[in-house]
């Protein structure tokens, strides 16, 4: 499915743990890291597609992640001359993404890359927020750039909850210990 001005409309999903590191993958047979990303279907919705592609590219189902937040329009990427299949018709120039941001809920062992006939990763880790941007393949960086630019705020909120709640719980366990003292370096350890 390719649009007039010649984009496949796409989803990109940024998954996040609470800590703020976003989760990367390495492409099957190749040397390049990415988001998870793919095609929608004619019938389907930006969201549907989401759900469809994260269980096809990391075996997380709705039930183990939180949506947070999506961008509120596309953002489109030009494929370089090189990847443009001229003989291909209607011809494809780039994608068009809705991106969508997800807290991971579930464990880190959901993660399953090998739940397609024809897995996309062999290989992920997590890393910063803004690591991505900067390692993307290059005609990708800015798409990740305005993706994340956009969806910061969501992940910044979300890492602030999580990081007063650690502080909380911090707090009730250190001040359970007798005769200690209440002080940032016994609650530094305790977190």
């Amino acid at each position: 499915m390719i649009d007039p001005d010649g984009y496949r409309p796409n989803v990109g999903i940024i998954l996040l743990r609470d800590d703020g590191r976003v989760f990367w993958a390495r492409r099957i047979n190749r040397d390049g890291w990415q988001f998870p990303q793919g095609g929608m279907r004619s019938d389907e919705t930006p969201l549907e597609a989401m759900f469809r592609e994260l269980e096809e590219e990391t075996g997380l189902m709705p039930q183990h992640v939180q949506v947070l937040g999506a961008t509120p329009g596309w953002l489109r990427y030009r494929l370089p001359r090189r990847f443009v299949r001229q003989h291909q018709r209607p011809l494809c120039i780039g994608q068009k993404q809705v991106w969508f941001l997800l807290r991971l809920v579930g464990s880190e062992a959901d993660v399953r890359l090998d739940q397609n006939e024809k897995p996309e990763f062999d290989h992920w880790r997590w890393v910063d927020f803004w690591y991505p941007a900067a390692h993307v393949v290059t005609f990708k960086r800015e798409v990740y750039e305005r993706a994340l630019r956009q969806l910061a705020p969501l992940a910044e909120t979300l890492c602030q909850m999580s990081l007063l709640y650690g502080l909380r719980l911090s707090q009730v366990v250190v001040s359970t210990q007798e005769n200690e003292p209440l002080d940032g370096s016994m609650m530094a350890s305790a977190g």
